[in-house]
């Protein structure tokens, strides 16, 4: 009962993956629509890095905001607040009579789902156990990929109709999401490690019984809670005042450098390009608009049974080992890309009618998109998972403002780059991916099987013994920093 109840959480919390999906991929279909070309204009290539990046720039204040609205308000009321804002953001989209307030209304839906991106792998973290962590944090990857595949199939059905319900109504149905999480996170278990950090012992222990109870466990729910109470209060001793202090110690900045690290390179993979401006690149490639809308919807449909296979093995596998397969693959499919196009498709400064090197390209996007899924669900579930409670809300904060500014780098710089260099371009991502194999192989811990406050272990800075682990020797740590305390006490007064 407690597994399902906490599964159903997840699955709820990863509604804010399908805002996240439907809003980035609604505008690739949306800014190529005859209706809203004939309404706005033909956007050139700067206004339409404009609209795109808009929203990649709300992204970073609302990730920003992670670092204290969590833990200030906990983690269901940022939610809410993250979905309110969604739905004001996604309104002024869908009433948009200008490109400039089109953008303002991707910015605040931006904010909203950078608020959302960060704060949601970490909720699903914070109720997981380590058997299900990766799966459900990586839920939402998953949800993701529904999001971007209902945003390509509804604009190349909306695509059929001729009138302004073409782009007006594909923007309006974003609004669905966040009402959805609005009226229902009230409904949901707050995190049972903010509520032992706030004090509140016992609504933490009804909420782990909740759940991860199933009637016949009471001796590791005991201990589960006793672990995770004794390292919060341990953590509290090193409380962090300033943004300096996050980098103080060694072992924090490593677990700092390798959340942005693993951001990054999901970024450089070169996946939001292809994502966000499929529709140019097909267009490049001479493919018409609706062929390209229904190439782009193939693409989402794929990526939902990649994912859902990612997930499955995500606990069972473990973190690394599928990182190094993911920007292996990734880097192989983007230099047989950039090559096919230089030297078979757009040869001579013209394209060719070389069907068979046309379609290799084609496919080589959908080859690209399977070997994505393993960094696209770790890059949201590792930050989510490394840092300590006293960090994990500023720690993952900067992650994703990290994975957020560079998405937002490529959002406005794509257009003009494809234009200027057309798929040479992809040479710089595959340069990339190259590097993040090496330094999955090289630099990052397996967390597979460890609990949240087991990761110390990992970085070599373990304050307790963990009750889970070593429930006698967590017992008499605690009572010796029990001891301590009275002693301090006792000398004051």
């Amino acid at each position: 009962m407690g597994r399902g109840s906490t599964a159903g959480t997840a699955v709820f919390l990863a509604i804010g993956g399908f805002l996240f999906g439907y809003d980035s991929g609604i505008i690739s279909s949306t800014i190529v629509q005859p209706y809203f070309e004939q309404y706005m204009g033909i956007p050139s290539s700067s206004q339409t890095g404009g609209i795109v990046s808009a929203f990649t720039g709300g992204a970073i204040p609302g990730a920003l905001s992670v670092a204290w609205l969590p833990d200030r308000l906990g983690r269901r009321k940022a939610v809410f607040i993250g979905a309110c804002i969604s739905v004001l953001g996604c309104a002024l989209q869908a009433g948009a009579t200008t490109i400039p307030m089109m953008i303002a209304g991707r910015f605040i839906a931006g904010v909203a789902v950078g608020l959302l991106s960060a704060l949601v792998p970490m909720y699903c973290s914070e109720i997981a156990t380590s058997q299900d962590r990766g799966k459900l944090a990586g839920l939402l990857q998953w949800m993701l990929s529904w999001g971007f595949l209902v945003a390509q199939w509804l604009g190349y059905g909306c695509f059929k109709v001729n009138s302004d319900f073409q782009w007006r109504f594909p923007l309006s149905f974003q609004v669905v999401p966040g009402l959805i999480m609005a009226c229902g996170i009230w409904f949901l278990q707050e995190s049972p490690r903010w509520l032992i950090e706030k004090d509140q012992q016992e609504a933490a222990k009804a909420v782990l019984r909740k759940l991860h109870g199933n009637g016949s466990n009471e001796e590791f729910l005991e201990l589960e809670y006793r672990e995770i109470r004794d390292t919060i209060v341990a953590e509290k001793t090193l409380a962090v005042q300033t943004w300096r202090a996050l980098i103080a110690k060694p072992s924090w900045r490593k677990r700092l450098a390798l959340g942005c690290g693993v951001q990054a390179f999901g970024q450089l993979s070169g996946i939001n390009v292809i994502n966000y401006y499929g529709n140019v690149i097909y267009e490049i490639l001479g493919i018409g608009t609706g062929t390209s809308l229904m190439i782009v919807g193939i693409s989402g449909a794929l990526s939902i049974c990649y994912c859902t296979a990612g997930l499955y093995l995500l606990d069972r596998v473990g973190r690394v080992k599928p990182l190094i397969f993911s920007a292996t693959g990734m880097a192989c499919a983007l230099v047989v890309n950039a090559v096919l196009s230089q030297y078979y498709v757009m040869k001579s400064g013209g394209q060719t009618s070389d069907g068979n090197a046309l379609r290799a390209m084609v496919a080589m996007n959908l080859v690209f998109s399977f070997f994505f899924t393993f960094t696209g669900i770790i890059s949201w579930v590792y930050p989510a998972e490394i840092f300590p409670m006293e960090i994990r809300a500023k720690g993952n904060s900067i992650s994703t403002i990290t994975n957020w500014a560079l998405n937002l780098l490529f959002a406005q710089c794509a257009p003009i780059a494809l234009s200027k260099m057309g798929f040479k371009f992809f040479y710089f991502f595959f340069a990339f991916n190259a590097v993040a194999a090496v330094c999955y192989a090289f630099l990052f811990p397996e967390t597979k099987d460890k609990s949240l406050e087991q990761m110390d272990e990992l970085f070599g800075d373990q304050i307790v013994p963990h009750a889970l682990e070593d429930p006698e020797g967590a017992a008499a740590a605690m009572r010796e920093k029990l001891q301590h305390v009275i002693h301090a006490e006792d000398s004051e007064s």
